[in-house]
């Protein structure tokens, strides 16, 4: 088994001061990438408070302790020209970029009836144009690499989505909608990237961050040993993600929390209905769709949840 199978490779992961993109980044260095370390530093997880260099800075001296390579980069990656200067500082620092790894992101809960115009676009704008802006200038970048070579290039980009595009988060209509986005971000990104021999894949992670700290709030620590809901758990999967041997994956929705990986399928057809008329009437939908959901509980969603193993609080 080759121990540094990034070895000679320059990441990028934003987000990674704390929690999901702190363990990604280590685990990239640990591969042997060189890493640019980007945190806007703020301290509120709702993207509130005074940003700060610390964090970044911060993790980028831990990898550099253990023997890496790192540099911070402390701009806010859904501010377009700070996300074109991200992808220039690796090219510049680093000669060039292989891997980039979406993890930003920020929360501001409230059910659909109550959210503020503000509340769901700082939302979507941090999430989902974040990981639009990194993911276009790294295109970019390895789009004139190939076409000044002649040939296909090495790159990766592994995005962040959530259950809660997958399973519904009735208090996070922002977060579940720039999610969901993400998920087609990516597809969209994985077609238009593949010939350059760009991979683009999306990972759906459950770990206890402060982003988190909610949700898992009844589910304690252990005593001891490695907690279910470490990101440790999380970042192998992006590293093995980044890496050459995952050269056949592309466009694939990926859950992983706890020492599991579930591979998510396109939708597919459940059912179909077809008019013995020229369209539908209102009487011949009744007639057909009515009894298809008899069975379900009214106000009952789509059973993602259970095929998960999700448990619904």
């Amino acid at each position: 088994m080759q121990e540094r199978p990034l070895e000679g490779l320059a990441a990028v992961v934003t987000g990674a001061g704390r929690g999901l993109g702190r363990a990604e980044a280590l685990e990239l260095a640990r591969l042997g990438a060189a890493v640019v370390v980007n945190d806007f530093g703020q301290p509120g997880r709702d993207g509130s408070g005074a940003a700060s260099a610390a964090p970044a800075e911060q993790v980028a001296e831990e990898i550099r302790a253990a023997g890496g390579r790192a540099v911070a980069h402390t701009g806010d990656v859904a501010d377009f020209a700070e996300a074109r200067d991200l992808v220039a500082l690796a090219t510049t620092h680093y000669g060039k970029l292989d891997i980039l790894v979406n993890n930003a992101g920020i929360l501001r809960d409230r059910m659909v009836f109550s959210m503020t115009e503000d509340e769901w676009d700082s939302v979507i704008r941090v999430h989902l144009k974040g990981h639009f802006n990194t993911t276009r200038f790294a295109a970019a970048h390895w789009r004139d690499r190939s076409k000044a070579a002649g040939a296909k290039v090495y790159g990766r980009i592994v995005n962040t989505s959530s259950e809660a595009f997958l399973a519904g988060s009735a208090g996070q209509p922002n977060y579940a909608a720039a999610k969901g986005g993400i998920v087609g971000l990516t597809t969209s990104t994985a077609l238009a990237l593949a010939k350059y021999g760009v991979t683009a894949n999306v990972i759906c992670p459950r770990a206890r961050t402060r982003m988190t700290e909610d949700v898992f709030a009844g589910f304690a620590q252990p005593a001891e040993g490695l907690d279910p809901l470490a990101p440790e758990h999380v970042a192998p999967l992006v590293g093995y993600l980044a890496s050459p041997a995952a050269e056949r994956i592309n466009g694939q929705l990926l859950v992983v929390h706890g020492g599991m990986v579930a591979v998510i399928e396109r939708p597919r057809v459940q059912a179909q209905f077809d008019s013995k008329q020229d369209t539908f009437s209102y009487d011949e939908l009744d007639a057909l769709l009515t009894p298809h959901y008899a069975d379900r509980p009214t106000g009952e969603t789509f059973a993602a949840a259970e095929v998960l193993g999700l448990r619904r609080r």
